[in-house]
């Protein structure tokens, strides 16, 4: 490919970025270890040409390429005001604090960037000292941590959260100190010009470089609250990285969600606002306690501990659509009180608008859901009602959530994508499945776009080696979890510890945690076992390396974003193909309007979902040229069922093979062939 700007001749950018990601480039001095990667300047070369022709590129690069500095060299260079949006706050940081700095020094470019995030991790002047006034406070922890916020008030320039290390990211007294957009006063805050969040939009607005994470930006293009709004007509190029997260993103933010924890928050703000500035006026206490009792028995109406229905599985004689019509009553009332009061403050002004929307939205969702329901009405007319929309509710032990998700996000998404010409990059390691692109641009509405693959540049043939255990029951059997334990004990001993256990479920996690821990104590085997939850996940992965021969346990969260390089990880244990729940209303949906079309829901949209998904798992066992290691897959299907072969064709080209002595001799660094005869294929 070649690549041009206007008053520039084509190929310029090609011969130059040879030179920048060549052997005696400023790259190779600017970062310790630097290799030249063919695959790495292609796609920069690639990239440069979309940016070039303001055209979209959608970039797949194996694990290896270098795909961060592919995209960052010709943003910096010929990018003009750059985007780019990441799949998490820590990757959002990793590049604002240490990949962006170091190729701005390396190409020696006057380029201003800032770092973006939404206002929750911000904290706000008018809460916080709200709460010092209050003094709301659940636990003793959320005393020393309010005393800590406090102290870093006085010295933070960005008001960033996660610079103060000494409060985890979890804890509670967050919600108490940081602003919604429900509850921001805007302008009319007398701490508007000290605001965090105003002053990283600012900051955002002059800046070349503009580094947001995916939830920000999808939140904004829904709500128009994260600053992107402003950002977004300026922007010449917006590169998206871990883009394969894109899908479910989008759906998340493109679709409306109302629970009965918001309803229980605007009751705490209610009482508070009410006693503070307006006591004569109502009597607050019985308000209040009227709507959280009507929240409270509309997460009654179900008697489960989880629950995920779509609306037309609701029976008609639940109470479920009784209460909710009690609920949607008592926010009236209160809508009614808030507004005799509104004028004594600003704050109850703003809980009458909160009470407002909520008792809207829980029409709206009512009147759609009736709509959905209706057996008169047919599919067709339910469809135009809710606007091919899903409607479904989720219950957890404590709350209820009714959700509105869209059946495909394409629409949405390329509307967005209208208007002023500029370069859209869309790249991951994890995009296609065996080259083919079709899914991913199904769901996100790029047809007819460009789509690259890139090779990793490592050896997976030597490096690696791909284990399908023999003799595993199907998993959905009772005790699979448990033949998934001992199939991968003789491995993990083989291997020293130094494996990670990835489950598709946390029940799986929890099982197979108690099944290693009993086998470790009995066998007096000395691999520390770490588990998902049992502490943060950077913390964990921190102690995994630090032991060098652990055990780890985990399921979703540790299946992609983490890179364990060297010994400390030479296993990595699959126990199911990552197929969504069959209990997920949306994806029950979306299969039974594929199907409506003539198409194969399974082929067509689960199959290719669950390779992505496994490409990311299996990402995680080879990091760099020196690693080598076993990735074990238990799951039968991958040879009883015919679509096995296109998921393995899909992984990289690691050699394959079903014996356990081959698997030993390989950990053991004889590494002998694996039979052809005897693979997995």
């Amino acid at each position: 490919m070649t690549a041009s700007t206007p008053n520039r001749p084509s190929g310029t950018h090609d011969l130059e970025l040879d030179k920048l990601f060549g052997p005696t480039g400023p790259l190779g001095s600017a970062v310790g270890g630097y290799r030249p990667r063919h695959a790495q300047t292609e796609m920069a070369k690639a990239i440069a040409n979309a940016i070039a022709t303001q055209s979209t590129l959608i970039a797949e690069a194996g694990t290896g390429t270098g795909k961060t500095f592919a995209y960052l060299v010709p943003a910096l260079l010929w990018g003009g005001k750059t985007i780019v949006s990441t799949g998490t706050k820590n990757l959002q940081d990793q590049l604002y604090l240490r990949d962006i700095p170091t190729v701005r020094r390396a190409l020696n470019v006057p380029v201003s960037v800032a770092l973006l995030k939404g206002r929750s991790n911000y904290v706000c002047h008018f809460h916080l000292e709200r709460t010092l006034q209050n003094g709301r406070m659940t636990s003793r922890d959320d005393v020393g941590h309010l005393r800590e916020i406090s102290r870093f008030m006085k010295t933070t320039s960005s008001g960033d959260k996660s610079e103060l290390s000494a409060v985890p990211e979890t804890a509670l007294i967050w919600n108490l100190v940081t602003s919604t957009r429900d509850t921001c006063l805007g302008s009319e805050c007398q701490y508007y010009q000290d605001c965090f969040v105003m002053k990283a939009r600012k900051e955002a607005q002059q800046a070349d470089v503009v580094v947001v994470n995916h939830h920000l930006f999808f939140a904004d293009v829904a709500l128009k609250d994260t600053g992107v709004a402003e950002l977004l007509p300026s922007a010449n190029t917006v590169i998206f990285d871990e883009a394969h997260q894109l899908p479910e993103t989008a759906t998340l933010f493109f679709g409306d969600t109302i629970s009965t924890s918001q309803v229980m928050e605007l009751c705490r703000d209610v009482l508070a606002e009410g006693l503070t500035h307006a006591r004569d006026g109502a009597d607050w206490g019985k308000l209040v306690s009227g709507v959280e009792r009507a929240a409270r028995d509309l997460r009654l109406a179900f008697p489960q501990e989880v629950v995920r229905l779509a609306v037309n599985q609701i029976a008609p004689s639940s109470l479920f659509f009784p209460a909710l019509e009690t609920l949607k009553n008592a926010l009236h009332d209160m809508v009614g009180t808030l507004a005799t009061q509104a004028q004594r403050a600003e704050t109850i002004e703003q809980c009458r608008v909160r009470a407002n929307d909520l008792e809207g939205q829980l029409a709206a969702w009512n009147s759609a859901g009736v709509a959905a329901r209706s057996a008169a009405a047919a599919t067709e007319a339910a469809e135009a009602d809710t606007g091919d929309r899903v409607l479904w509710v989720e219950a957890f032990s404590q709350s209820l959530q009714l959700h509105q998700t869209p059946l495909s996000i394409a629409p949405i998404f390329n509307k967005q994508r209208e208007g002023a010409a500029r370069a859209w990059i869309f790249t991951s390691a994890t995009l296609a499945v065996k080259n083919d692109f079709s899914h991913y641009n199904a769901q996100m509405g790029l047809w007819n776009e460009t789509a690259v693959s890139w090779s990793s540049p490592f050896d997976y043939d030597k490096q690696g080696l791909l284990y399908v255990p023999a003799n595993l029951p199907a998993p959905n059997s009772p005790d699979y979890t448990d033949a998934v334990v001992d199939a991968a004990l003789p491995v993990i001993i083989a291997s020293g510890g130094r494996a990670f256990l990835l489950c598709t479920t946390n029940r799986a996690v929890a099982r197979a945690a108690q099944r290693l821990r009993d086998e470790f104590a009995r066998r007096q085997l000395p691999f520390p076992l770490m588990v998902q939850g049992e502490a943060g996940r950077t913390e964990l992965l921190d102690r995994f390396r630090a032991a060098g021969n652990a055990v780890l346990v985990g399921s979703q969260s540790f299946w992609e974003g983490v890179d364990v390089r060297g010994d400390a990880l030479s296993v990595v244990v699959i126990d199911k193909l990552p197929f969504s729940p069959p209990d997920d209303p949306v994806l029950a949906a979306r299969l039974d309007a594929l199907e409506k079309k003539g198409l194969n829901g399974f082929m067509q949209h689960q199959l290719p979902a669950a390779i992505i998904n496994l490409k990311q798992g299996a990402g995680r066992l080879i990091r760099d040229e020196t690693d080598r290691g076993v990735l074990m897959l238990c799951d039968p299907r991958l040879i009883s069922k015919p679509y096995g072969k296109r998921i393995w064709q899909s992984l990289p080209p690691f050699k394959r093979t079903r014996d356990l002595a081959v698997v030993t001799a390989f950990l053991q660094s004889k590494a002998p062939e694996a039979d052809a005869d005897a693979d997995a294929g």
